[in-house]
């Protein structure tokens, strides 16, 4: 495993991260039992995984809790998060502060090392700011928390509103910022500044639907192309990644997704969320290769650089 000093917090993260959520939120989702989400994150944690991200919203914290009896909890990071907003409406101060503290019952810790804003969104970023923020600065004071953080609701906000007034402001050590081959806005958008300040960054969205199903994939291009977000001779509807394929050592797109985000001058860690120990081995060892060539790395760039309707899903 290789390690990185995640921005100003001065943690030491492994360059991969396991995710508890996404669509597989490890295996619960798919009706895998709690013993083998368990087991997929243990597995992490042997290759060398430090970093676990969940939420209360997953579900997942427990299964995290349960994870990482028995090892050390000192060279753990442990990343969890809670919404602002429950069915459009602000969470009170008082009932998130509560929250927090069923998070760290769940989770079975003293302290989160990083607890972030779940899914922000620009037009809640007043209540966060103004009301929620300094209870967790208070929750960091008393030792409850270490970093605040923040994770924008990608789904949504393409070209990353919430991240770029959140970092304009300084509030926060740690940002989950969306970005991959295909949408690329954070280079522009989020990157340049995060990395001044010492802000951490945590990449998530690097392998979505468009990189593991064909079809999926086919779709997006063809919406990139009426959009003028793409050339119409950029790529091969069919075979759109297969010159990515010849001119490196990569096997399978994912893995070329995987490489061209953890190799990005910004990004300090990859989240990968899986509930299968062979998938997470093979991306983490997807994670741990080197650099894609210079050569499709500029091409990729190249292609993708007007994108900013899409996220990757």
């Amino acid at each position: 495993m290789e390690f990185r000093t995640f921005g100003r917090t001065g943690l030491r993260v492994s360059v991969a991260g396991i995710g508890a959520g996404g669509p597989s939120r490890l295996g619960k989702a798919t009706g895998r039992s709690e013993e083998e989400s368990i087991a997929v994150v243990r597995r992490a944690l042997e290759l060398g995984v430090n970093y676990i991200d969940t939420a209360e919203a997953y579900g997942t914290e427990e299964i995290v809790g349960k994870s990482i009896q028995g090892f050390d909890r000192d060279s753990l990071v442990i990343a969890t998060k809670k919404g602002a907003y429950r069915s459009g409406e602000p969470v009170p101060a008082d009932e998130f502060a509560a929250g927090v503290e069923a998070s760290l019952k769940r989770l079975g810790v003293e302290t989160i090392d990083v607890f972030h804003f779940h899914g922000a969104r620009l037009d809640q970023y007043g209540h966060i700011s103004e009301e929620l923020a300094p209870l967790l600065q208070s929750m960091q004071q008393a030792g409850k928390i270490r970093h605040l953080a923040v994770s924008e609701h990608f789904a949504s906000d393409f070209e990353h509103r919430l991240l770029r007034q959140a970092i304009e402001d300084d509030l926060f050590d740690v940002v989950m910022v969306g970005f991959n081959i295909l949408n690329q806005t954070a280079r522009r958008d989020v990157l340049p500044v995060t990395r001044e300040k010492g802000i951490a960054t945590e990449c998530m969205f690097a392998v979505r639907r468009a990189f593991s199903r064909p079809e999926r994939l086919r779709e997006i291009l063809i919406e990139l192309r009426r959009s003028g977000e793409i050339d119409v001779e950029a790529v091969d509807l069919f075979e759109p990644f297969k010159w990515v394929m010849e001119l490196s050592d990569a096997k399978t797109l994912p893995e070329a997704a995987y490489r061209f985000c953890r190799h990005e001058p910004g990004i300090d860690l990859v989240l990968t969320g899986t509930g299968n120990i062979r998938h997470l081995e093979d991306n983490i060892a997807s994670l741990l290769r080197p650099p894609l060539p210079a050569e499709v790395v500029e091409r990729l760039r190249e292609i993708f650089s007007r994108v900013h309707s899409v996220n990757g899903s």
